[in-house]
């Protein structure tokens, strides 16, 4: 059949002959798996003559004779159990994937360099503005606690975050380098930068700071003289106590004195050297006397329980203790416990530093011969009015703690423990002496191994009206 122009159909176009088909006995070759998209134009037969192609009708023709290109069918063998043919890893996949996985590395530590550097500069204040607020009335009352070694940009960040002063720049402007205190305050919301830096200066706003004094009992006394001292819990509620918007917060004296009486030992952080002797004395709230350090507490949380605020204070002075080497082994050959109420009887007894172990070795020296202490200190422990001149009720008291009437140390320390007075008690120097008393109102104390020189010295103490009970 032909076209208006005379050509046959198949004249027009580029007709290929159809692909040879393959030996099925040649087998499978390498070459052969490998997909391919049109076989070598002049490749030679299996088998077939050199210089001879095979023709389109299965026989031979000359291999100068023109060919064309035979398309090939591109394929692979297939997997064995199925699924889809298995990828060639490329040297250029591979270099592809080391790179995205190094651009991810990189924004990762874009990422983090970024938020550390936004969080210090934050911290600094470099974000934040100079605003101020004005005046000093504020709008109400906010608690504010500062941590320790902060420093005054963190300060800023702080009273920022709470509502106090208005930017961070304002109050370190403000600051000027001054040197503020750590702890907890009571300080107004929306005041000036400068009224701030004021309140924050001195004791004035702070809440839960408590300085307390060597030799201070749980309990506040009555004294002769018609004055009276602040027990440990009266100065420490006191301290934590404060009014938050006409709201009272805080605890009482009867409250610690409550926890102290009825949590357990491990309750109140009691360490394990005093644990079976506060259990010993459970209902009886004087049974952690002297496990509180005399020390300056800055930073009592006002928020805590009475049984939480009490072992906070126990936990933390027993660290104490154990820096002053209260838990060593010394001379005296005292438990740490028994080293503690040694030495809180030597804190009241003398007031001269130099005494101290002295004093220490007296009581060491009677305890070994079972020898009562008969010390004052121990009947003033519970005496209703205390008084240097012990006298009376005070010497006939059947308690615990009177060693003029039972044998050894007290049930408990009878007061406060400096760090001056352990290392005297927990090593007291050698020495015979059985007796001491102050001769003088300058607390002069002459120590002796003789009752007759004791009597003359007690005299002696008579003479410049030290003493008057038992004077002749």
């Amino acid at each position: 059949m032909s076209d208006p122009y005379g050509r046959t159909r198949d004249q027009g176009r580029d007709v290929r002959p159809p692909a040879a088909p393959r030996d099925p006995g040649a087998g499978w070759s390498a070459d052969d798996d490998r997909p391919r998209s049109y076989a070598p134009r002049d490749e030679p037969l299996p088998d077939s003559p050199v210089g001879v192609a095979a023709g389109p009708d299965g026989g031979f023709r000359d291999a100068d004779a023109a060919t064309v290109p035979t398309p090939v069918v591109d394929r692979e063998r297939p997997r064995r159990g199925g699924g889809r043919p298995r990828r060639r890893t490329t040297t250029a996949t591979v270099r592809r994937r080391r790179r995205v996985a190094l651009v991810g590395v990189l924004v990762v530590m874009a990422v983090l360099v970024c938020g550390v550097t936004y969080a210090g500069l934050r911290l600094t204040g470099f974000f934040v503005d100079d605003k101020d607020f004005g005046g000093s009335a504020g709008t109400g009352d906010v608690l504010v606690q500062i941590p320790d070694d902060a420093p005054l940009s963190q300060f800023g960040q702080i009273l920022t975050d709470r509502g106090v002063v208005a930017s961070v720049r304002a109050f370190t402007d403000a600051a000027d380098g001054k040197p503020i205190s750590a702890g907890f305050y009571k300080l107004r919301t929306r005041i000036s930068a400068a009224s701030a830096v004021s309140m924050l200066d001195g004791d004035d706003n702070r809440v839960g700071r408590v300085v307390i004094p060597a030799g201070r009992q749980l309990d506040t006394k009555q004294t002769a003289n018609g004055t009276s001292t602040t027990g440990i819990f009266a100065m420490v509620a006191q301290a934590t106590t404060v009014t938050i918007d006409g709201t009272r917060r805080g605890v009482t004296a009867e409250q610690l004195a409550q926890a102290a009486a009825t949590a357990t030992p491990q309750q109140l952080g009691v360490p394990s050297w005093a644990t079976s002797r506060v259990q010993a004395l459970t209902g009886d709230h004087r049974r952690i006397e002297g496990l509180i350090a005399p020390i300056a507490w800055e930073a009592i949380d006002p928020s805590l329980s009475p049984v939480d605020m009490l072992r906070y204070l126990i936990s933390t002075s027993a660290g104490y203790f154990d820096r002053w080497g209260l838990t060593r082994q010394g001379s005296s050959g005292l438990d740490p416990y028994d080293a503690l109420v040694a030495a809180s009887v030597v804190e009241k007894e003398v007031a001269d530093p130099n005494d101290y172990g002295k004093v220490a070795r007296v009581i060491v020296n009677r305890l070994a011969r079972n020898q009562k202490l008969e010390m004052d200190s121990t009947a003033n422990y519970t005496a209703a009015v205390v008084n240097i001149d012990v006298s009376g009720d005070a010497y006939t008291a059947d308690t615990k703690w009177n060693t003029y009437q039972v044998t050894g140390l007290p049930a408990t320390p009878i007061g406060s423990v400096g760090e001056n007075v352990i290392a005297p008690t927990v090593d007291p120097p050698a020495g015979n002496w059985l007796y001491f008393v102050a001769v003088d109102a300058q607390g002069t104390t002459v120590f002796t191994d003789d009752y007759q020189q004791h009597l003359r010295n007690r005299q002696r103490a008579c003479d410049n009206k030290v003493l008057s009970v038992g004077c002749r």
